[in-house]
């Protein structure tokens, strides 16, 4: 997950150091594993987040899609239970041929 992200943001190996060196003289050594751990937690607290919104989604559309798979399943009983026999269609060679006059 991490290195999707990290090719996401576009750093590579020099800017990451660069970063935690940063962090480093910023927080100080004492502070950096709280830093860290704030982080981590932050950081699951998100990704359960996009999970439970997810998990969401996707329940709304199954729910969707077993509201119409319902409905067209209703709609094919009701239809097939209505359907006459079909006529014969009249073919227009067969009037044109009928209407002809012998030619003499």
């Amino acid at each position: 997950m991490y290195t999707s992200m990290l090719l996401f943001l576009n750093i590579g190996t020099p800017e990451l150091m660069l970063i935690m060196l940063v962090v480093l003289l910023l927080f100080g050594g004492s502070k950096l594993p709280e830093l860290a751990r704030g982080l981590g937690k932050g950081m699951r607290e998100f990704k359960d987040a996009s999970e439970g919104v997810k998990r969401e989604i996707h329940r709304n559309i199954n729910a969707i899609n077993d509201d119409l798979n319902v409905d067209l399943d209703s709609d094919t009983h009701s239809n097939t239970s209505k359907t006459t026999e079909p006529s014969a269609p009249e073919s227009p060679v067969e009037e044109h041929t009928k209407n002809e006059h012998p030619a003499n």
